[in-house]
C-alpha cells in the first residue's frame, strides 16, 4: 500500500531494478539508485491483479483502462494531508465534547454587605 499516493491503481515495474512499486517515491525510499526513464511501462493492476504493458510513445486516452478489467487507473492522485481536528458526534446533540468555560460561584460570596456583616475583614 502506497503511503505517498492514497489511490494509486496501479504498482509500476521500475526498468532500472525491477521492482515493483506505487510510485516513484516509494522507488525512491527503498533504492539507492535513481528511477530509471523507459518509453515502455509495465504495470499490474489493483483490481485485477494481471499485468499489461503500455507503450508510453503512443499513449492515448483509451490507455487509461485496465485492458483485463476496464478499471480506470488514471486517476488524480489523492495525496496524505496533516489534519489538526477533533471527530465526534453533533454538538447539538451530545454535547459533551464542548467544555463549558463558565466559572461556577460560591453561594456564599456576595458584594451586598448587610448591616450585620462585620466590616474588619473588609477595612483591614
Amino acid at each position: 500500500m502506497c503511503k505517498h499516493v492514497l489511490n494509486a491503481q496501479v504498482s509500476i515495474r521500475a526498468p532500472c531494478c525491477k521492482q515493483w512499486y506505487d510510485c516513484a517515491e516509494c522507488h525512491a525510499e527503498a533504492q539507492s539508485h535513481p528511477l530509471a526513464k523507459t518509453m515502455e511501462m509495465a504495470f499490474i493492476c489493483k483490481k485485477c491483479k494481471k499485468a499489461f504493458r503500455k507503450d508510453m510513445s503512443t499513449y492515448e486516452e483509451s490507455d487509461e483502462y485496465c485492458p483485463h478489467c476496464d478499471n480506470h487507473y488514471v486517476v488524480e492522485a489523492k495525496t496524505p494531508h496533516a489534519i489538526v481536528g477533533v471527530e465526534g458526534d453533533d454538538a447539538r446533540i451530545d454535547s459533551r465534547m464542548l467544555k463549558d468555560e463558565r466559572v461556577k460561584g460560591s453561594a456564599n460570596k456576595t458584594v451586598v454587605l448587610s448591616a450585620e456583616d462585620d466590616f474588619s475583614d473588609i477595612l483591614g
